[in-house]
């Protein structure tokens, strides 16, 4: 291999010849390939602006790892009668399902595109438990959910969904927090 000085200044030029060829071959490998397998992630949506957060976190790990998105909304139960009377509740529970798949797909047309395989999903149930089954239906490799982080009492009386994820589901999850640092680029 020779180098020589290019007519730009701050560039060279290099000539090859076959000896060469393992060089090149070498340099032309990616990078160290990630020791993560990764190929089906669950993104949890309850159209919070606190869990779009998690939507960007995943699509950047998807794109790195080659992996499938499901995103996935779960509509609580309607249980009880009203005041008034009885309370279709079917009904209810039919139009948020309708909703939820019309804004998971818009979600996936504008901000997921053609970047990776994503499906969308709407369930009803209990959102942690749904989570964490559809996880072990798929298999999912990784969850990546947001949280409001709260504490005190609003924790003891709303609970957690992401911290009953985090406890039984059967892959890693990663947890993005509502007001922390970014660390992807804006």
């Amino acid at each position: 291999m020779k180098v020589k000085p290019a007519n730009k200044v701050g560039e060279v030029t290099l000539e090859l010849n076959r000896k060469d060829d393992t060089l090149m071959a070498a340099a032309t490998q990616s990078a160290v390939k990630s020791p993560f397998m990764i190929k089906q992630i669950v993104v949890p949506i309850d159209f919070s602006e606190c869990s779009k957060k998690a939507l960007p976190y995943a699509l950047a790990l998807a794109r790195e790892h080659r992996a499938d998105l499901t995103l996935l909304y779960v509509v609580e139960p309607a249980y009880g009668a009203g005041e008034y009377g009885g309370i279709d509740y079917a009904q209810i529970e039919a139009c948020m399902k309708e909703g939820g798949e019309k804004e998971l797909a818009r979600m996936a047309a504008e901000q997921v595109r053609s970047q990776v395989k994503a499906v969308t999903q709407v369930c009803v149930g209990n959102p942690a438990r749904a989570i964490v089954q559809t996880a072990r239906d798929l298999p999912a490799d990784l969850i990546v959910i947001a949280t409001h982080g709260r504490t005190g009492l609003k924790h003891v009386l709303l609970g957690s969904v992401a911290e009953h994820v985090v406890q039984r589901a059967p892959c890693p999850v990663l947890v993005v927090r509502e007001n922390e640092h970014e660390i992807l680029p804006s």
